[in-house]
């Protein structure tokens, strides 16, 4: 158990970490897009320039949160959540695993 808990916790972490390298990249590329939608835009003074800009804001903000923000723990709390009160949501198909089946399993890949 002390195993599963630590492998975990390197998931975890593993998961952060991707989201902060993912922020780098998509921050970089709003910053850049930004100036050139407002430089677009001052140039031609059309607003359909800067459309891009909304939901670029949405997808960035997003991955902030994932990546710095208090995300990871909502998410853990959902899942808390689903595991407590919905859990005809996350049944195995077939039913839960047996000895049985591990068994069947493990000598399939034998051969």
């Amino acid at each position: 158990m002390n195993m599963q808990r630590l492998m975990f916790e390197k998931q975890m972490a593993s998961q952060v970490a991707r989201a902060r390298e993912m922020f780098d990249w998509l921050g970089t590329f709003y910053v850049l897009a930004s100036l050139g939608m407002f430089a677009g835009f001052a140039k031609t003074r059309k607003p359909n320039v800067l459309m891009p800009f909304l939901p670029l804001t949405f997808i960035v903000g997003y991955q902030a949160h994932l990546a710095y923000g208090n995300k990871i723990q909502r998410i853990r709390d959902e899942a808390e959540n689903i595991l407590s009160n919905e859990t005809n949501l996350i049944a195995l198909p077939g039913g839960p695993l047996t000895f049985d089946d591990v068994e069947l399993a493990r000598q399939a890949l034998k051969k």
